[in-house]
């Protein structure tokens, strides 16, 4: 999905030039920020609850609600113009990497880091967001 993201965050940055730089900026932003608003304690509980549970087309619609994150990581690295075969060794090396690790520590923290990690994901997009955008400014 990430690549698919790639390949229309380049599409895009191609027709949109120079602002293509700030939209990337913005995306990376925007999902931080969601990642971090507050939500219903209550519904994450039931949706968690619903998650452990699921099986058949709700399961495959559980996968591709987690592939637009990948979507719009993509999305954004098309849009900031990175080459695809250093993307790709990348994405490969993070996704080996995080998912060795998280099948190791997610079975002795569990729920009681969840949120916290969700929160750590955010705050990590909105710095890298910002930072961009004071690399981006101060560059001109």
């Amino acid at each position: 999905m990430p690549l698919v993201g790639f390949f229309g965050g380049r599409l895009v940055g191609d027709i949109a030039g120079n602002a293509a730089d700030y939209l990337a900026i913005l995306v990376l932003i925007a999902v931080g920020v969601y990642m971090l608003w507050p939500k219903n304690e209550a519904k994450q509980d039931k949706r968690l609850e619903l998650l452990g549970r699921t099986h058949g087309l709700a399961a495959i619609g559980l996968g591709i609600s987690i592939s637009m994150d990948e979507l719009a990581i993509g999305f954004t690295i098309g849009l900031l113009g990175f080459p695809i075969l250093l993307v790709v060794i990348l994405i490969g090396a993070q996704t080996f990497v995080v998912t060795q690790l998280g099948l190791r520590l997610g079975a002795r923290v569990g729920e009681r880091v969840r949120e916290g990690a969700e929160r750590l994901a955010g705050v990590a997009l909105t710095v890298l967001g910002v930072v961009l955008a004071v690399e981006k400014l101060l560059s001109r």
